[in-house]
């Protein structure tokens, strides 16, 4: 059983709290605590189960805190929730019988294409929009493609439920966000309980990190409210990038 100092166990933690602040503005919070886990002497599956243990306190303190500031209905989004879980369900089954590999190579074009677009529409988000897709085609599509993204390969998550939601749906940037968390929270819960049957997570590790995770998530949540779309807007070109160069780097 693997053993981990006071120190190193305060070290992840602060790392948590900042990809907590990230994730929950743009997403993208795993580049930096998965690589985190591994560099303490974590093996890869078991960093990757107690990085879902995590980032669900992350998701859940970001979207209690949207909810609280009615940005985002839970009972609204009922079919959604319902239709996300089942595609990270679908998603956790196929990455176990299919090669990611041709995913991971392309991933980082797309993730740069839409860098560039957010950086050229430079009002985009800033107010609401008209709605091209209804709730049951959105949930259909979009809210169980992304949950099957998530479950077998999940950077960017956040990052395309925002865009999915505020391009489609006709939310702003910040709205979008909000929605794009309570559905970042399914596809992680979903996959920490597959995680927990399969008894892969280190909870020392987990829930020391939650802590930090946690604080992070309220502050990113706080300043994606406060400093408004052009901040979120940024963080996300930011968010894209980083996966990209990282994607590109491991290939």
């Amino acid at each position: 059983m693997l053993e981990f100092s006071w120190e190193i166990l305060a070290l992840l933690a602060a790392v948590a709290m900042a990809a907590g602040f990230i994730d929950a503005v743009a997403g993208g919070g795993g580049l930096l605590t998965i690589p985190a886990l591994l560099f303490a002497g974590v093996p890869p599956v078991q960093a990757i189960a107690t990085n879902k243990l995590q980032a669900c306190f992350g998701s859940f303190t970001a979207t209690r805190f949207f909810v609280r500031e009615k940005l985002v209905s839970p009972k609204e989004q009922k079919w959604a929730i319902v239709a996300t879980a089942v595609g990270a369900v679908i998603g956790a089954i196929a990455i176990q019988l299919f090669d990611s590999a041709l995913l991971v190579q392309v991933m980082p074009y797309g993730l740069i294409a839409i860098a560039v677009y957010l950086l050229l529409a430079r009002n985009f988000g800033k107010t609401s929009g008209k709605e091209t897709l209804k709730p049951a085609t959105f949930n259909a599509t979009v809210a169980t493609g992304v949950g099957v993204y998530d479950g077998f390969f999940g950077p960017g998550t956040g990052t395309f439920l925002s865009l999915g939601y505020s391009k489609l749906r006709g939310m702003n940037l910040i709205q979008a966000t909000a929605h794009a968390k309570l559905l970042n929270f399914t596809t992680n819960i979903v996959s920490l309980g597959v995680f927990i049957l399969s008894g892969q997570i280190l909870f020392q590790v987990g829930l020391a990190m939650a802590v930090g995770q946690a604080i992070g998530a309220r502050l990113g949540a706080g300043a994606a409210l406060k400093q408004g779309v052009g901040f979120i807007r940024y963080m996300t070109v930011l968010v894209c990038i980083a996966i990209s160069i990282s994607l590109l780097l491991k290939h």
